[in-house]
């Protein structure tokens, strides 16, 4: 397989207001040097607490936020140099599924329109093939042609979640960015729109960037997962290393404490450990390791060295922990 997305050493940093008018510029580094890539036809499973910083590095990879540093190359382009109009053009091939279906459609809008907006925004086709390709996109999503004139008030979540998928394909996408795009949904409808999901890769080979909190979500449709702490990366791999493996204490402790992970006998899940504390501040994360002072396995080297993503002997999986390990 080949990579369809390469971010190397992405760094997002927001500026926060100056203690007087003489101070140096204060600044939040909410991604701090994040790697990874993923290959076509392959879903990554971007995870961690909120604030861990996954929705902050997933909008930077497609510019939706700005970047302070790092790469982002798609398709053989590096889209952090790309100029407006290059980055317009881009836009035809990475499509955004939001979180919440309720507030991300014009409520003054038909989904007919709504579905065939990015079409007209690119210029995609004349008025009749846009109509052809909604009412083609409706059916695929599973929603009815005899909908197709009414106003999102009129539909339930998951169906309002399948116009955004409807409208999100209209540009033909290689890669869907996917913000929590279940997790405001029953878990009856999160099941149908995770097949959905799963169906759709299949079938149209699509690549997913696939942001959540819920590793049982993520379990079902990911097959890579990189875990996120304080802004960066601790572990990344294959969905089977890390669900069955997992290297870095802070994985375990996620997984351990997943209710819907809890029934599954391997190893990732019977090594429980118990918290305490809360993240550091972003706005001073520590030299060492950020998440050594909730580790009960820290020792001296944690606190004074920053561990560096590396891979473990033979294993596909890398981690950012100095005692793990192969």
């Amino acid at each position: 397989m080949s990579k369809l997305l390469d971010v190397k050493d992405l760094t997002v940093r927001f500026a926060l207001p100056k203690p007087s008018l003489l101070a140096a510029q204060p600044y939040l580094e909410a991604v701090r040097g994040v790697s990874f890539s993923l290959e076509r036809g392959r879903a990554l499973g971007i995870v961690g607490e909120s604030g861990s910083g996954k929705t902050t590095t997933a909008m930077a990879a497609i510019r939706l936020v700005d970047a302070a540093a790092g790469r982002v190359v798609f398709q053989g382009d590096d889209l952090l140099q790309l100029d407006e109009e290059a980055m317009r053009q881009r836009r035809r091939d990475v499509q955004l599924i939001f979180q919440d279906p309720y507030s991300s459609l014009n409520p003054r809008a038909r989904v007919a329109d709504i579905v065939r907006e990015p079409m007209d925004l690119m210029e995609i086709g004349d008025m009749a093939s846009r109509m052809t390709r909604v009412q083609e996109l409706f059916e695929l999503v599973g929603l009815r042609p005899d909908q197709l004139n009414l106003f999102p008030h009129q539909f339930s979540g998951g169906q309002r979640q399948r116009i955004s998928i409807a409208r999100a394909l209209t540009t033909n996408p290689k890669l869907l960015v996917c913000d929590e795009p279940v997790s405001a949904l029953d878990v009856a409808i999160q099941a149908q729109i995770l097949n959905l999901l799963a169906r759709l890769k299949a079938e149209l080979g699509l690549s997913y960037l696939f942001i959540s909190h819920d590793l049982g979500v993520v379990r079902h449709l990911c097959d890579d997962v990189a875990v996120m702490y304080l802004g960066k990366i601790v572990e990344q791999g294959p969905r089977e290393a890390l669900f069955d493996d997992p290297k870095h204490p802070y994985t375990q402790a996620l997984l351990s404490a997943a209710p819907s992970l809890a029934r599954r006998k391997s190893k990732g899940y019977v090594r429980p450990l118990k918290l305490s504390g809360d993240p550091p501040s972003p706005l001073n994360p520590p030299k060492g390791c950020a998440f050594a002072d909730r580790c009960p396995m820290a020792q001296a080297i944690c606190r004074d060295s920053q561990p560096e993503l590396r891979p473990l002997g033979t294993r596909q999986s890398q981690v950012a922990c100095h005692l793990a390990e192969a």
